[in-house]
């Protein structure tokens, strides 16, 4: 009865605050006392007794109480950060202050007007006894809630022995003596207090809601100007910045969301540390996502403090702390993936998309981390996971971020030789994913989901094919065997690849074969000796290769190409009724259009390939050789070929025709009615796993996610959740401003990197028929055995350098990145709902 009355009374407060149109008179310590008294609320009864509506109207009508709440409610906190909340009633007084403000900030961020709000000083004459200097709002509430992180009894324990000088004074206690979890720099693990947890995570939710003014403005404004509010809390006006960073750190890697292993014991006990850790997750993530590179130009040095987040991320360097953090990821990243005898049994975590962020970012600023990944097999541990995620994603558009992300990390990673040399580890399938069975090596894993991708993922991951294909180009040099469902894959996307229709669809499509031809080169030229089994498939698949050595490039063979897919394509469009009953795993065939009410969020645009990546040779010494094929001999046992007039390796998009990555989506002109296309821009999915030469079911257009106003003005952002009719509008006007010619054909034909592969068919292809026809064979082992004791020696030309492409950040992934991480923020959020049915700018999402 007692908590109906309560509520009663809190919500007679809001109805008085929101029709009061006269100011209210800040002294006036009754009426302000009643939105934060002793009295027990929750953070869902604030949320469900404020409603949005009333928020704005007392923004419009009645700023100044609206300004009131928040100075009295920050005034509130400071002053409990300066004298400490050890008693109950504080501590509930201060919980009250914080729910109300994460209520209300979303609000005033919405506003342009009100943004400078927080960045005024505290009301003259206020609380501020004799200071001086007008502190601006902003820095008095993060400096408060970074002091309350560390206020013994509300969310540390005290080290104290109870007695009468229990009282701790918070400006001049340690913070380092508090920090929360033993991990990174830091031994001692403290007492586990769930009631502690909880109060960790309202405060950092909060922090986090005052992070989120980024989503109010759109990706073109967030890259001008660093996040104020980031950096006032990772500046070193920040006393906590250090223990902060660790103490959250170590909560992240130092969680094992099994505990004791006892089954459901998830589902008898409530985990607090679980909340904690995700929102723990989502400020690192959020706090490292200072791009202020591009801001330094602009702004003078004094205007962007340093990021000392990144700084410490940076400096990390110990054995031990990077194996406790490598530990973390792993475990928490093959959380989800794994199986127990009992069915639900083991709690499963849902942050991976955060972890992924995280781990990305980690790389990307501490390369030494990177390097310690990249030494030992546990790279493999991080490798799975993501590949289990990209295969399960593939069909859902909802969750296209989720694979560029997986995408990047695999990009990033494979630009260092020691990933290639990782991938040889046999592979054991210990993880739940619907791919042909194989017996072989992660590399054959990594091939054969990315073969899934590219043939039965959804239509807007097009972008990403050149990405997938720069991976396989990275490790294929130290791919010592290849299975051969993986083989027989790779030459079933070269063999999808090089037909006429798409090869002559798009101005970039021709990159796609180049990066396969590159990887073919790499393994013969560099691992020949124990890749019979891809050998044997290019031998058996040779007719590819001929076709594409011969491709016509006259106008009428271009055009006729193009005009006999179309006709196919339209004859062959399957009902949806057809295939949504064969439906058997999740992913296995491609998706729907997206339901009404399914939230999307938008992304910005990816950066064109060339924009991501720069070149590096790699190519190795005779030492290095020795150590990547145990049968190369210095005097040039496994060479390969490239011919003297293709020393270039094939180009990123955008390289050889100005053209080529113009392909911007732009609405028809009003009133053209929208025709099915004549052609198709994706790839043909494949029913039939194997190799096959059926006919190919088409696809609508795809709603592209690159953009070339990406070289100035940075990747304009493109819904992901636009109608099928605006996406058909978009994807047939690309395809009508660009029309192939003879020219442009021949331009990339006579650089096809061809001369190894012609060079193995013509010496491999007469001695197998000659052995089929002396034997008799219809066995393809006795083949195989062949080619696993034949050699080349002497007979490929030169090897070619190899040729890395590494990862290269630029203002682009930046932005993307912001988009994404903001996204998944907004949706993982729901309880409380923090920017639910708020005007969001950095994205759109979609609702019923």
């Amino acid at each position: 009865m007692g908590n109906a009355d309560t509520k009663l009374h809190f919500r007679k407060a809001v109805v008085q605050l929101t029709t009061k149109t006269q100011p209210i008179d800040a002294s006036d310590d009754s009426f302000w006392e009643q939105f934060w008294g002793e009295h027990i609320t929750t953070v869902q009864d604030v949320f469900a007794l404020i409603p949005a509506a009333e928020i704005r109207s007392l923004r419009e009508e009645a700023p100044s109480n609206l300004a009131t709440l928040c100075y009295k409610a920050v005034e509130k906190l400071v002053r409990a950060a300066d004298t400490g909340c050890s008693t109950q009633q504080e501590q509930q007084i201060v919980l009250n202050c914080m729910r109300i403000l994460m209520r209300v900030i979303p609000y005033i961020f919405e506003d342009p007007d009100w943004r400078g709000f927080f960045w005024s000083s505290l009301p003259a004459g206020g609380e501020e006894e004799g200071s001086g200097e007008s502190i601006p709002l902003a820095h008095s509430l993060i400096h408060a809630l970074c002091d309350l992180l560390f206020c013994p009894d509300f969310t540390v324990t005290t080290n104290k022995k109870s007695g009468p000088d229990k009282h701790e004074d918070l400006q001049s206690i340690d913070s380092c003596e508090f920090i929360w979890e033993a991990g990174v720099g830091f031994a001692h693990s403290p007492p586990h207090v769930p009631a502690h947890d909880m109060n960790r995570t309202e405060i950092l939710k909060l922090i986090l809601t005052c992070f989120s003014q980024s989503i109010y403005q759109p990706s073109s404004d967030t890259s001008d100007a660093p996040n104020r509010w980031i950096a006032v809390f990772t500046s070193a006006d920040n006393r906590h910045a250090l223990p902060l960073f660790t103490s959250l750190l170590n909560v992240v890697c130092g969680y094992n969301p099994v505990g004791f292993g006892v089954p459901y014991n998830h589902l008898l006990f409530s985990d607090s540390r679980e909340p904690l850790v995700e929102v723990a997750l989502q400020i690192l993530i959020t706090t490292l996502d200072h791009d202020i590179t591009a801001a330094l130009s602009e702004l003078e040095e004094s205007a962007v403090p340093d990021n000392l987040f990144i700084n410490y991320l940076s400096r990390i360097h110990r054995e031990e702390d990077f194996s406790f953090v490598l530990r973390g990821f792993t475990r928490l990243l093959n959380n989800p993936l794994q199986q127990t005898y009992l069915p639900h049994s083991a709690k499963k975590v849902n942050f991976h998309q955060e972890l992924m962020v995280f781990f990305w970012k980690f790389c990307d600023y501490n390369k030494k981390f990177l390097f310690y990944v990249l030494k030992s097999s546990d790279v493999l541990d991080i490798l799975v996971p993501i590949l289990f995620h990209l295969n399960d994603a593939r069909a859902d558009q909802s969750r296209v971020g989720l694979m560029h992300i997986g995408v990047f990390i695999l990009l990033l990673l494979s630009g260092e030789r020691n990933f290639g040399v990782r991938l040889n580890k046999p592979y054991t399938a210990s993880v739940p994913m619907d791919i042909p069975v194989f017996t072989g090596t992660h590399a054959d894993l990594m091939i054969i989901v990315f073969h899934k991708i590219i043939t039965t993922g959804h239509q807007r991951l097009q972008p990403l094919f050149d990405c997938l294909l720069t991976i396989l180009v990275n490790v294929s040099p130290y791919i010592k065997t290849m299975s051969m469902v993986a083989a027989n894959k790779l030459l079933h996307l070269l063999e999808a690849f090089s037909t006429p229709w798409f090869l002559f669809s798009a101005p970039h499509h021709h990159h796609l074969v180049f990066f396969l031809l590159e990887t073919f080169n790499n393994i013969i030229q560099y691992q020949f000796d124990g890749n019979s089994n891809l050998v044997y498939t290019i031998i058996r698949k040779r007719q590819v290769f001929h076709s594409l050595a011969n491709l016509p490039t006259d106008y009428g063979t271009i055009n006729k190409s193009l005009n006999r897919r179309g006709k196919r394509g339209l004859l062959r469009q399957p009902s949806t009724e057809s295939t949504r009953g064969q439906r058997t795993m999740e992913g296995a065939l491609p998706a729907q259009p997206a339901q009404p009410g399914t939230k999307t969020a938008t992304l910005a645009a990816m950066p064109i390939l060339e924009k991501m990546t720069e070149k590096e040779s790699a190519h190795p010494t005779t030492q290095q050789l020795n150590e990547l094929t145990i049968a190369a001999t210095a005097n040039g046992d496994l060479v390969g070929p490239i011919s003297p007039t293709s020393k270039v390796p094939p180009r990123g998009i955008g390289e050889d025709d100005p053209s080529a990555g113009a392909d911007v989506a732009v609405p028809l002109p009003q009133g053209t009615s929208i025709q099915p296309p004549t052609e198709n821009h994706t790839l043909p999915i494949v029913e039939n796993p194997k190799i096959s030469d059926k006919p190919s079911r088409p696809e609508s257009p795809t709603l592209s996610l690159r953009s070339a106003q990406s070289d100035s003005s940075g990747p304009s952002t493109l819904s992901m959740a636009r109608s099928e009719s605006a996406a058909s509008a978009l994807g047939c006007s690309s395809q009508q401003q660009w029309v192939p010619n003879s020219a442009w054909a021949l331009s990339w034909k006579t650089k096809l990197p061809l001369q190894t592969i012609m060079r193995l068919l013509q010496v491999l292809v007469p001695q197998v028929e000659k052995i089929c026809i002396d034997k008799g064979l219809t066995d393809e082992s006795e083949i195989l055995r062949f080619l696993q004791h034949g050699t080349l020696v002497g007979l490929l030309p030169v090897p070619h350098p190899i040729l890395i492409r590494k990862y290269q950040a630029n203002a682009g992934t930046a932005t993307w990145f912001r988009t994404y991480m903001w996204g998944i923020i907004y949706l993982r959020n729901v309880d409380p709902p923090i920017w639910y049915d708020t005007d969001v700018k950095l994205f759109e999402i979609q609702r019923v």
